[in-house]
């Protein structure tokens, strides 16, 4: 079994994962570097740093060109990987067969545990756009995912109605407490660029996440001792 969770999680998010990173070439990336133009055109806050204190360096970033294409794919490849053992854990955990097609609706339960939830509340971010304290949003995404994945299982194994009311409550839970946000003022950035990048970003994770469903339910399959 163990075997088979690494080698469903190995080709199912290397694919998809490659896939998601020539979409991101295509669509996102270009979309980034016109924001980070708008990012570096801020004036810079003015600094009094402590006489004491030694000027830090600036953080590392990957060169433009092909070293920042590498590190987008090997990035996209990873996050694939971790996704699609995930998924394969949460089939393996509910004992139930799965093929491609079934695998797809694995694929959009995971959109909307990990982008769809959390985006009705933190939309997809460009550099330069403003946002509240990176600890709140993170303990909101995290309660948003996790309240999201409890209510999709809920709702879809348990078979009590009580039960499957708690999960509708789950799936609300995280958007009555709301998340965090930041007092917003103007700002470079045009609205334009960030509405076509959530839009972006909407289609291609969830695109992704049915490409990583299907593969994940294929290879499940394919790799299941005969």
């Amino acid at each position: 079994m163990f075997a088979r969770l690494i080698l469903t999680a190995l080709f199912a998010g290397l694919i998809a994962g490659a896939f998601a990173w020539g979409a991101h070439m295509l669509k996102t990336t270009p979309l980034i570097l016109a924001a980070e133009v708008y990012e570096n055109a801020q004036p810079a806050a003015p600094q009094h740093p402590h006489p004491a204190t030694a000027p830090q360096a600036p953080e590392w970033e990957p060169g433009e060109g092909l070293e920042r294409s590498l590190y987008t794919l090997l990035a996209d490849v990873v996050t694939g990987i971790g996704f699609a053992f995930l998924l394969a854990g949460a089939i393996a955990l509910s004992g139930r067969a799965v093929d491609a097609r079934t695998g797809m609706a694995w694929g959009l339960a995971g959109f909307a545990v990990f982008f769809a939830a959390p985006a009705l509340g933190l939309a997809p971010e460009l550099p330069g756009m403003q946002a509240a304290g990176l600890g709140a949003r993170q303990a909101w995404w995290l309660l948003t995912a996790a309240a999201t994945a409890a209510g999709i299982a809920a709702i879809a194994f348990a078979p009590r109605p009580a039960v499957k009311a708690l999960g509708v409550a789950l799936l609300a839970l995280p958007h009555v407490v709301g998340a965090p946000h930041p007092v917003l003022t103007s700002g470079p950035l045009p609205a334009e660029l960030a509405a076509q990048f959530a839009a972006a970003t909407l289609v291609i994770t969830g695109l992704f996440w049915l490409v990583l469903g299907g593969l994940t339910g294929y290879f499940y399959r394919r790799f299941e001792r005969p």
